[in-house]
């Protein structure tokens, strides 16, 4: 099924994709609903890396506004970022890390980028508010 753009041109026909009935969900939509069916490994993964990144997002403003410092801040970020994707993807989803190359490859997906992300976030936020 088609759909054709509000100014009737046939270049700019956007496909509707119907699945099961209904029209397919999108990534994000799925993304919080809870047991939902990932019927592309890549689309899921692709969620988890950017949650990571939102998450990275978040605690470094938290670490540079509170302030923390030093490796305590680094290793509370990591458990909070591992943990709560790992609660994410084996409670709310539940899905099977085995299909996935198991637990370990998906709790360190996109990880590295985020604790860069996060880093730049924290250092500017800390930097801005706390420096004199």
């Amino acid at each position: 099924m088609t759909r054709i753009s509000s100014n009737g041109s046939n270049k700019k026909k956007e496909e509707v994709h119907v699945a099961n009935g209904g029209l397919k969900q999108s990534a994000w939509s799925k993304a919080l609903s809870s047991r939902a069916v990932w019927d592309d490994k890549d689309e899921f993964l692709d969620v988890v890396y950017w949650f990571r990144q939102i998450i990275a997002i978040i605690l470094g403003v938290i670490w540079g506004i509170v302030p923390l410092k030093g490796f305590l801040g680094i290793a509370i970020f990591c458990m909070v970022n591992a943990g709560v994707l790992y609660v994410y993807f084996s409670s709310f989803q539940q899905v099977d890390e085995e299909e996935y190359g198991g637990t370990w490859e998906l709790t360190k997906e996109g990880f590295m980028t985020s604790f860069a992300l996060f880093l730049v976030v924290w250092i500017i936020f800390y930097t801005a508010l706390h420096y004199d």
